[in-house]
């Protein structure tokens, strides 16, 4: 699968707003969204030229792909399983998202960024129900308990990850214990829960052209 590469901050700086793709540091006076507000390139600080209704609705959807850390095709099937499911297109998709197991294990703090959750995950250091998962993309359930293993408990980065976590707080529809590294996604995230910041409505315009 295709990855991205390059420095993490300069998609921030693209979409105009934080992204927290860098842990710690999004949350610090070092993230550069506060020291350089314009987007990178030569032209970044160039005369603003008036962007389209469809301009708009594909920065919506470039960022929301990018909070996730997903490819083009990645995003294009969560959008189709998201249409086909009953209810609100636009909740579903951010519900699918919300979903993953990288995901989840961010919002449980374990990981103090969705790629670093990526890659414990990847490492087989966090169970489902049990079972070591190794796939990033699985979808976790309501109900379902998500913990880390108990060879991994003491690896100074999910320590660190956990302790600014308990600062910060967790995520209202996750039962955690930042003292035992387990929790349960306890039901799927409603609405007004999730980032006010996106504007779903516009990624589904733009799917439906």
């Amino acid at each position: 699968m295709a990855r991205y590469l390059e420095a993490k901050c300069r998609l921030c700086r693209r979409e105009g707003e934080r992204l927290y793709l860098k842990g710690s540091k999004c949350y610090s006076n070092k993230c550069p969204i506060e020291r350089r507000p314009f987007a990178p390139g030569m032209h970044g600080q160039g005369r603003r030229q008036k962007v389209s209704d469809y301009g708009v609705q594909l920065r919506e959807k470039q960022k929301v792909k990018r909070i996730y850390g997903l490819q083009e095709k990645q995003f294009l099937r969560y959008f189709q399983v998201a249409d086909r499911i009953p209810g609100v297109t636009g909740l579903n998709l951010l519900q699918l998202l919300e979903s993953r197991l990288d995901n989840v294990v961010y919002r449980m703090g374990i990981a103090s960024s969705r790629t670093e959750a990526r890659q414990i995950v990847r490492h087989k250091h966090i169970m489902v129900n049990g079972r070591v998962a190794n796939i990033p993309s699985i979808r976790v359930r309501p109900g379902d308990e998500i913990e880390v293993v108990a060879s991994a408990r003491e690896h100074l980065r999910i320590k660190a990850a956990a302790e600014a976590a308990g600062q910060r707080g967790i995520s209202e529809w996750i039962d955690m214990d930042l003292n035992t590294l387990k929790g349960v996604f306890r039901e799927l995230p409603a609405r007004e829960q999730l980032d006010p910041s996106i504007r779903e409505q516009l990624i589904v315009e733009l799917y439906s052209k």
